[in-house]
């Protein structure tokens, strides 16, 4: 490194120029031969008669020679020295050409280390400028021995600095035009990121799977790896989720998590500090933060060299809920101002899935508490064991109208039902509790049957202009000297199942009739079936969530449904129904099942 305290601070000034600096990155990538530069070298020393010439280009700690003839080794190999061993820095200072006949009488060169190196006595240096005028750089040629200069030297000298200023402009506006392609292209890449992140993460409302997405998005693009840890109430413990672009690192990645979750590990006290900020942090040297020696080994085969921290933030809270700690291997660059823009994106974005998560599972629990005391606490009858089960829709914003019901009536019998309000939402589990109310009401203690009871039923909702679109099964269930005689009335349902003792399945289909609350009065009254049923039967009532496929038509949900209560014939009723949820498909509705086991 360069010994500052040997250069002016006029000369610090001009040499640290980053207008400059930026130039000479542009120019040369490295201590690397350069052909053209070589070329020029060897013209110099042909027209001067100098034993040493050489293209300079000055950085801010040393001096490439990316063209040069006669400099002995090991400046030679290396291409490259301090600017302790620079004359040509000098020129860059002064901003104009330098010529030296002596340099051991010049106070500014006489200390110089070349002097001694490799015999350098005179100097003559012409400067190489950037397109804005800037001195990147001196085509130099050195004389082992003192020597005036001629002016025909000189001006040869600096008519070939012009050539070299030429090349020097041209390969800066290439390099200008590559560095705009490639940051068009990154701009590119990071706005189909942030569009793909947007996306996969509106398509879920689990907050796991959410972040998981965030991960597996932002190591196929901006990260090599990464740890993801949101905390959604203040003091609360933090979900962490990691990710890594290598899937043999998925294990490591495990452990990390588990790791980030307990209290003692460093990446806990790097994620916090995006929430004493609220913005992106890229510190250097992160690494030696982390003092955990399981930790430090599974980062370390991770690859830990750039870092970044970024806030996840909550739009609506205006506050840090989380962080993401971004990692590249050590054989890449520094995270760019452009992919800090990007990862802060990333973080208010993914804040805003975690607010949406957080405000859905609100509104799921609302919706299913307020459905769950709406829902019948069955009765204990004798001779006739009830089991029922609800299970809400694993897609969707909340729970719906399924429902079941069963009661004892008066005269011994039993009345049992099932049904479903359209809809999906807290509206729809309210309105399923008003019509439960009114089927309860407008049936008991009357002997009528389930056809009529629904015939009424629909008069009522008409008259009473309740919006209850929604169908049923009802069905009443009486003692008969041989079993059990039961009739039902079917608005528009799926039908019910009977499991008999010897392990076959009747489906009692009966023609189609209207749903209930369709607005208009029926024409016709509702119509009731009637079966008779030995004793050791299960009469299975059930909503179309148990047997719907958008792959399958109902009839073959329904087939399957009695494959499952065949092959379960036999056991425990609790058993029976754990069996015919499991095999029901992927659920985009709510379930609502009613076993009536008749002994």
């Amino acid at each position: 490194m360069l010994q500052w305290d040997v250069i002016s601070d006029a000369d610090r000034v001009v040499l640290t120029d980053p207008r400059r600096l930026r130039s000479v990155r542009r120019i040369a990538g490295g201590p690397l031969p350069d052909d053209a530069f070589d070329r020029v070298a060897m013209l110099v020393r042909k027209l001067v008669d100098a034993p040493i010439c050489a293209v300079c280009l000055v950085g801010d700690d040393r001096q490439i020679l990316s063209g040069q003839t006669g400099v002995p080794d090991p400046l030679s190999s290396a291409r490259e020295m301090p600017l302790t061993h620079s004359f040509s820095r000098h020129v860059v200072a002064a901003g104009a050409m330098l010529v030296v006949s002596d340099v051991r009488t010049e106070p500014r060169m006489r200390d110089n280390p070349v002097i001694q190196e490799i015999g350098a006595i005179a100097y003559a240096g012409a400067p190489i400028t950037d397109p804005d005028g800037l001195i990147v750089g001196a085509l130099c040629a050195v004389d082992q021995e003192p020597r005036v200069w001629t002016p025909s030297e000189v001006a040869l000298l600096s008519e070939l600095a012009e050539v070299c200023s030429s090349e020097v402009c041209l390969r800066i506006a290439r390099a200008a035009a590559e560095e705009a392609r490639r940051a068009a292209e990154s701009a590119h890449q990071q706005l189909e990121l942030l569009a793909d992140l947007t996306e996969s993460l509106a398509a879920t409302m689990d907050m796991d799977e959410a972040m998981r997405r965030l991960g597996d998005i932002v190591t196929a693009t901006l990260a090599d790896w990464c740890v993801v840890a949101v905390a959604e109430d203040p003091g609360g413990s933090a979900l962490v989720s990691t990710a890594h672009g290598d899937p043999d690192r998925a294990a490591d990645m495990e452990r990390l998590a588990a790791l980030a979750t307990d209290a003692r590990a460093d990446l806990r006290a790097m994620l916090r500090a995006a929430h004493r900020t609220g913005r992106p942090i890229r510190t250097p040297g992160m690494r030696s933060r982390i003092t955990d020696p399981e930790v430090a080994a599974i980062t370390d085969r991770a690859g830990f060299g750039a870092a970044m921290i970024v806030p996840i933030v909550s739009p609506v809270r205006r506050r840090p809920i989380g962080a993401l700690l971004l990692v590249n291997r050590p054989d890449r660059e520094d995270f760019s101002a452009a992919e800090e823009w990007t990862a802060a994106e990333v973080g208010r974005r993914a804040g805003l899935a975690v607010e949406n998560s957080r405000l859905y599972r609100e509104q799921r629990h609302m919706a299913e508490v307020l459905q769950r005391s709406l829902l019948t606490e069955l009765p204990q009858i004798p001779g006739i064991q009830l089991h029922a089960r609800y299970l809400p829709a694993q897609d969707g914003a909340a729970v719906g109208g399924d429902w079941y019901d069963a009661f004892a009536q008066p005269d011994g019998s039993v009345m049992v039902a099932v049904g479903d309000v359209s809809g999906h939402d807290i509206e729809a589990a309210a309105t399923m509790g008003q019509l439960r109310n009114l089927v309860r009401g407008d049936a008991y203690g009357r002997d009528e049957e389930p056809g009529a009871l629904l015939t009424d039923l629909d008069r009522t909702l008409y008259g009473l202009h309740v919006p209850a679109s929604a169908t049923a099964v009802l069905a009443r269930v009486r003692r008969s000297a041989s079993g059990y005689k039961i009739s039902f009335a079917n608005a528009g349902h799926p039908p019910p199942l009977l499991l008999q003792p010897d392990g076959s399945v009747q489906v009692w289909w009966v023609p189609p009739e209207p749903l209930l609350g369709l607005g208009l009065p029926l024409r016709e009254p509702r119509t009731t079936a009637r079966r008779w049923v030995p004793p050791g039967s299960t009469l299975i009532l059930y909503t179309d969530g148990l047997v719907e496929d958008r792959e399958q038509l109902l009839d073959e949900g329904i087939a399957r449904l009695s494959e499952v209560l065949r092959a379960n014939a036999g056991r425990p009723a609790d058993d029976l129904c754990t069996s015919l949820l499991a095999a029901a498909p992927r659920r985009s509705d709510d379930i609502a099942l009613l076993l009536v086991h008749l002994t």
